[in-house]
Order: structure tokens, then sequence, then C-alpha cells
């Protein structure tokens, strides 16, 4: 058994693993967690999921969990119940107190606010359990890339959330000191600065190096070293330590072809990455014929680490990539015509956005009458790395009937916010004032920081619903979030339509104080998309879901937990693309690849026979650029 090894033995008190999913951070989390558990039984430590989709339970499936190890996998909506439950009657007296809302008024806004769900309840969850000194360490298995990073700036937002409640407040603070001399602060008052001390020491131990690491776990493909690429900038930015990388999934140098221009692609790929990033060290984790479940973790994961350096680079940077057929068994049929959404879907790193963009390309390429679309809500945008150009929030012309648009949500949002302070701010500027409203004004510039979860995520889909209603295309190809965060946000136009009614009554409820037209403009206008949005999801005729998935058993697990959301939600799925299967050869990891997929294949045929499984082969090819990805639509549908 092997630990540590690419933190060089040392003990943190805090260490995430992320990157782009379906790169194997659970694994490496778990294993990590494991070994210091078996390998230290006098101390304790504590192993947390924060991605929606959990597979830490999956991953470690029948292995006994050493006594000193705790695994939470966060239910972020139990936990903001739980929150709710304990502090809302604190948060009902701050905003009775701050502000004229009635009580009514004050238990919607409660109900529906709280920022950014799934991050803000892992932040408060990992804060308590680090500053409780129960644990020697905590690792932590993160949701993939843009949502990691949410969590990661989360103290910014939650000091933007507290400081609107403090607003509530201080005409509370300031009519106590004129009407009794003094102000002494009460329990209210502490539980405001408790919890800005929590995210104040939180702060400081993301930034410390000597207690925290964060280890980016990759693959050598393009779209992987791109996003990884981004995540270090923004580490960086955030002055978040990080010394080492571990590159997953490397294949061997052997006889068989396949492995040797998967290996030769690889390395070439990690040679061009290492001259971005010189200061850093990168610990390769081979591609096991065993897929790396239970004992596995702790008996064979680490076993194989290297470190891979600039010589070794050099010694097996020689390509032997050459273009090869693309092999897909079980075709699909094309996407019906009279189709206006079509979803691509599933857990990170299966291969999702390929599907998407060579759908789009296919479908522009092959229907002469149809206008089609490709955009992005996922935070780890990869479009412009699937079609080799850049794209950005304005639809890039790719085709004469294809254009693709990767929208920045958080912008639009706070490009959203900016026009209703403006609008506010030149309101009361004509408007006489009076030391009521003064404080209410503070409030009210502070509304749109108490916005429920997925509010920016859902303005991205909204903008999309506009691409449909003006005309400017026929079918709309969403590159989805992975498979958790999809969920929330296919769910949360429900919500967001229960938030817009909250603003209407309220704006229309003060109307005398605040008129605030433009605002009430943009929010009709969201309401319409909203409904647009919730009747074309739920119409087979007009929207589909496609499901990706590789042949392992945790993708399978997590496959499952989508459609059984889509089946909650009426969502249509025909298609479960099994994609980058193992042809079985003469050479040996090929065969125990190719076998242990088999299973999991039959068991996708056992559990969903009503759907079609087409299964797309390994290809040692870059499928990037749109010649290449029209040839993958060619062969993925018939």
């Amino acid at each position: 058994m092997t630990s540590n090894h690419f933190l060089n033995g040392e003990m943190f008190k805090l260490v995430f693993f992320g990157g782009k999913g379906g790169v194997g951070k659970t694994t490496c989390a778990v294993s990590h967690a494991l070994n210091l558990a078996v390998s230290r039984p006098e101390d304790s430590f504590l192993l947390v999921s924060t991605d929606p989709a959990h597979s830490v339970n999956d991953s470690i499936s029948t292995f006994h969990i050493p006594s000193n190890l705790e695994i939470r996998e966060l239910d972020a909506a139990k936990a903001l119940d739980t929150f709710k439950l304990n502090h809302r009657e604190k948060l009902r007296m701050i905003a009775s107190r701050g502000t004229f809302f009635d009580e009514p008024d004050i238990d919607q806004v409660l109900e529906l606010s709280l920022p950014g769900l799934d991050e803000l309840m892992a932040f408060l969850e990992i804060s308590q359990w680090i500053n409780s000194e129960q644990y020697e360490s905590v690792i932590v298995d993160t949701a993939p890339t843009g949502h990691t990073l949410r969590l990661l700036e989360m103290p910014k937002l939650i000091n933007g959330w507290l400081n609107a409640l403090d607003i509530l407040l201080a005409k509370h603070r300031y009519m106590k000191k004129i009407f009794q001399g003094s102000y002494k602060k009460d329990d209210i008052d502490v539980f405001l600065l408790d919890l800005a001390n929590s995210v104040k020491t939180m702060e400081k131990r993301f930034s410390d190096k000597k207690k925290c690491r964060f280890v980016p776990v990759f693959l050598a493909e393009p779209l992987s070293l791109s996003e990884t690429q981004t995540l270090l900038s923004r580490l960086k930015k955030g002055k978040f330590p990080v010394t080492d990388l571990i590159v997953n999934r490397i294949y061997p140098l052997t006889d068989c072809p396949v492995c040797a221009g998967e290996h030769h692609g690889q390395i070439q790929r990690l040679g061009q990455f290492f001259h971005t990033i010189p200061d850093l060290n990168i610990w390769a984790v081979p591609l096991y014929p065993k897929e790396i479940l239970g004992d596995v973790l702790t008996d064979t994961f680490w076993q194989g680490i290297y470190s891979v350096t600039p010589s070794l680079q050099s010694a097996n940077a020689v390509s032997a990539e050459t273009r090869s057929q693309i092999d897909v068994e079980n075709c699909a049929p094309w996407p019906v015509d009279d189709l206006n959404l079509l979803i691509f879907a599933g857990k990170g790193g299966v291969g999702k956005t390929t599907m998407a963009c060579a759908t789009a390309c296919g479908v522009a390429e092959n229907n002469k009458n149809r206008q089609v679309l490709i955009f992005s809500t996922d935070p780890a945008h990869s479009l412009s790395q699937c079609f080799d150009t850049p794209i950005g929030p304005v639809p890039v012309k790719l085709t004469p009937r294809l254009s693709a648009v990767e929208i920045d949500a958080s912008k639009d949002f706070n490009a959203l916010k900016k026009a209703y302070e403006d609008e506010l701010q030149n309101f009361l500027t004509d408007f006489s004032s009076s030391l009521d409203l003064t404080f209410d004004q503070q409030v009210m510039e502070q509304l749109m920081e108490l916005a429920p979860p997925g509010l920016d995520e859902v303005m991205a889909l909204n903008m999309a619903m506009d691409f449909i209603s003006a005309g400017s295309c026929d079918l709309l190809i969403l590159d989805s979030a992975p498979t958790g965060h999809l969920i929330r946000l296919l769910q949360t136009p429900e919500l967001m339509d229960q938030w817009l009614k909250v603003i209407f009554n309220l704006l229309l409820k003060y109307k005398n104080f605040f008129r605030l037209p433009k605002l009430s403009v943009k929010l009709i206008k969201m309401s319409k998309s909203l409904k647009m949005l919730r009747r074309i999801l739920t119409d087979p005729e007009k929207s589909a879901l496609y499901a990706v998935s590789i042949l392992n058993h945790m993708a399978l697990e997590e496959t499952r937990d989508l459609l059984s959301a889509c089946h909650d939600m009426n969502i249509n799925v025909p298609v479960v693309f099994l994609n980058m299967a193992t042809h079985a050869d003469n050479c040996p990891l090929c065969t125990a690849v190719s076998q242990r997929e088999s299973k999991i294949k039959k068991q996708f045929a056992a559990d969903y026979p009503d759907l079609i499984q087409p299964v797309i082969y390994r290809n040692p090819m870059e499928l990037q650029g749109i010649e290449i990805l029209k040839e993958l639509a060619a062969n993925m549908y018939e």
C-alpha cells in the first residue's frame, strides 16, 4: 500500500480533489482518504462529496470502511431545510426589523432565497467540520470544475448576502440609538457575526499553503487539458495552494497498436501541457485492467503512480496517431424534424460535448431547411475546444446552417443586477426622501443578492429560448452541465417562476414607493421564457434528452439517477449513447477492459430495453473540428 505520493507525505487539514467530470477525482479522493485512515489508525478523517451526483459510495462498493474514516455525501436540499429550520426566526426578525415588508412578504422571500444552494451548503458544512477540530484531515470530492470554482468563490457571495442582511438591521440599530441613546448587540447580531467569522476563517484556510491543498485531476485528452488550464488559472488568481496534479488513465507503451497509439497521443499532449505549468508536479496513474472499486482503491490504485518529467515526455513524444475508421454499433435514428430542443446529458467526462457538437454538425449538414444553434450552460465551457474555433457569448456562425454560443451566465446575471440598481437609483433621485425610505432603499438595493440558487443558469436558458422565439434557429442543442447540476437546472424553472411571482407581488404592492418599469419588463420577459421552457421540456414532440455514458459501474449508476429524474419530470429520453468502448484484441489490457465493459453494456440493455443504445468505440483520432465531427455524426445516426 502507498499513500500521499503526490503530496510528498505531508498532512493537510483540507484537501480538495477537483477537475472536469469523469476524470477520476472521486477515485483519487476516496483512495487518498482510505489510505490515510488505514495508515494512521490513531487519527480521524472525513471524506465529503459536494457533487450533487454523488458517487463516493458507488466507488467504495463493498470495501470495509475503517472506523476512523467518516464519509458524508452532502444533501444540499436537506442541509438548506435544516439551515432554514434552525435560523428562520432569526432571518424573519432581521427582515422585519429592517424593512416595510410585512410578515407574508418576508416568509415568501426567505422561502425562496439563499444564494448558490449546493455550493453554499457545502461551504457552510465544510466550515463547520473544519472548525470543530474533530478531524485530522478533511478530504473533499468536489463537483465538476465550474461548480467547484463557485464553491471556492463562495466567501465573496456569502459576504454579499451577509451585507444584505446587515443592511436590513441598519434601521433598527439607528432607531435604537435615537430613542434609547445606545445600541447593544443581541443574538441576531451574534448570529451574523458568527457566520461572518466562519467565512473569514475559511478564506484564510483556503489560502494557507501549510494546511490546504487543491489537487487537480485530469486526463491527457484535449477537452480535459483545456479545462484544467482554466481551472489552474482561476485557482492561481484566487491564491489557492496548488503544487501537484494527477493525470489519470495513462495507457502503457506496448506492442498493442491501440495502447501504443493512445500512449503516444497522451504523452505528446502532456508534453505541450507541461510547458504551461513549469512549477507544478504531474503524477501519472496508469490505466488498470480492473475497474477501480472496493479494495482496488487501497491495494492497487497508487501502486503504479510515477512522476511525469520533461525527459520522459521528450523520449516518448513520437506520435503514432493515424486516421482510423470511426466504429459504431446500433446507430440511432436522426433527431426528428419537429424537435426544437435537444439536450445532451450525462456524467462529466463521458463525451457529451463531442456527441452534442457532432449531432449539431450532422443535422445542419443533412437538413437544408433547419437552422441549428448549439449552446453551452456548463460553467466550464468546452465548445471552443471541440470545434477548434473561438466561441463566446455572441453566436458564432460555423457553417451556413450552424451557429454556436457559450453563454456567460454569471456575467448576464451581474448585468441584470446592475440595471436594477441603476433604475432604482434613478427613480430615488427624483423622489422625496425620508428616514424610513433611506433605509428601505438600501434593502431594495440588496434584493437581488437574495435571489434563489440557479437564477444565473436559468437566465442562460431563457436567452436560449429567445433564439427560438425570435425564429433565429429551428433546433437548439444544449451541451449541459454534468448530471447533478443539470437535474437541478431542469428542476429550477418552477422555483424561478415562484420567485418571479414574489418579486412581481412586491413591486405591485409597494408601487407607490418603488416604480421600476424597466425591471418589470425584464422580469415579465423572463417569466414568459420560463413558461415556454417548461412547456417545451415536457412535450416529447418538441424536446428530447439524449443521455451519454461510458461503460463503467459509476457511470451506469449516475445514468440511472439521470433517467429517473427525467422520468419524474416527464422529459423524453429516447437514446443513451454508450461512448468510448474498447474492442477486445490480442492485448491483455484491451481484452480485460472490454470484458468488464461488456458486463455494463448487458446491464444497460437489461435495465432500459426500450432505449436505443448506440455503442461508440474508442478512436485514437482527435475528434475536433467540423469535418471530423460530421464524420462522427454520419456514423452515430442513420
